[in-house]
């Protein structure tokens, strides 16, 4: 499908199919992805080791070997409701969004767009997903990262985080690393653009002119590579930040990179990398199987 035939479908389909589409393979994302995605909480938000002392994790493999021990299987999906609950308005604007972007530079249904059009129109869908996505990341990393191992738990599920997390400091609390959210997804132009071309030069390499399934998979999960590489350092002041106990970081985002550089150096802005890697490409494959199937099925 080329660029001009996928804004033609856009323009003639029905918002709410859209919606039901990003939020399908928004959920794909979250169970294929989840339990990849605990183990990069943990190992972006672990304590500094105390000296003479090993570090809480090794790495990807003894991370995820302790949480088996400890939580069981479960504990790989702790603090899924978050993003389940979330992913349909997050997928649904993502989505939506983009497609608005691309309608605002194209006048007429058989331009194609240009790829820094579509980056452009990526970008903003990044920023408004972005502002959707805030609360259940909080959420979410809140759940993530406290461990049966460090005591009685704070959390008990969604609902609760929610409920704690306002009594204690409003709708502020809930939106708490907003900008370094905003900072993390605004990448996403990358993610549209390698998606869009690599589906470009798939049909143009397709004896039968259209896009095989496994040609959307792999498409998918290379844009979920690239956006990733791109995002990690961001990602990792976000995890930071939003685990972190009220008035530790005074000044936001800033601080955490502050005290991220003056304590762990330049390296620790890419710590768990590995598994965030691991899981780009099957849970952003998984996405756009998800909307595809969704609007193959809806029409």
């Amino acid at each position: 499908m080329t660029t001009g035939e996928v804004q033609a479908k856009e323009r003639k389909a029905n918002p709410v199919k859209s919606f039901i589409a990003g939020g399908f393979g928004g959920m794909c994302n979250v169970v294929v992805g989840h339990p990849l995605d605990t183990i990069k909480v943990r190992l972006q938000t672990m304590p500094m080791p105390l000296p003479g002392q090993p570090p809480r994790y090794k790495g990807v493999a003894d991370c995820a070997v302790k949480i088996f021990r400890q939580e069981g299987f479960r504990g790989f999906y702790r603090g899924i409701s978050a993003p389940l609950v979330g992913v349909t308005p997050i997928y649904a604007v993502d989505f939506a969004v983009y497609a608005a972007g691309k309608r605002l530079f194209q006048t007429d249904e058989h331009i194609k767009l240009t790829y820094p059009q579509i980056f452009a129109a990526g970008a903003l869908a990044g920023v408004c997903s972005a502002l959707v996505t805030v609360p259940t990341d909080r959420i979410k990393v809140l759940l993530q990262t406290q461990t049966v191992s460090s005591g009685p738990l704070l959390y008990n599920g969604t609902m609760d985080t929610a409920m704690k997390l306002y009594r204690q400091g409003g709708i502020k609390s809930l939106f708490k690393g907003t900008c370094a959210c905003i900072l993390r997804d605004s990448p996403t132009g990358f993610y549209f653009v390698t998606y869009e071309f690599l589906q470009n030069l798939a049909k143009q390499k397709s004896k039968t002119g259209q896009i095989s399934t496994t040609s959307t998979i792999l498409s998918g999960g290379t844009a979920g590579i690239v956006f990733w590489t791109l995002a990690v350092p961001f990602d990792v002041l976000k995890s930071r930040l939003q685990s972190a106990p009220e008035g530790t970081y005074k000044h936001g985002i800033r601080s955490v990179f502050r005290d991220l550089m003056a304590t762990e150096g330049p390296k620790a802005l890419f710590r768990g990398i590995l598994p965030i890697l691991l899981r780009a490409f099957p849970s952003t494959a998984a996405v756009f199987f998800g909307v595809e199937l969704a609007n193959d099925l809806l029409n």
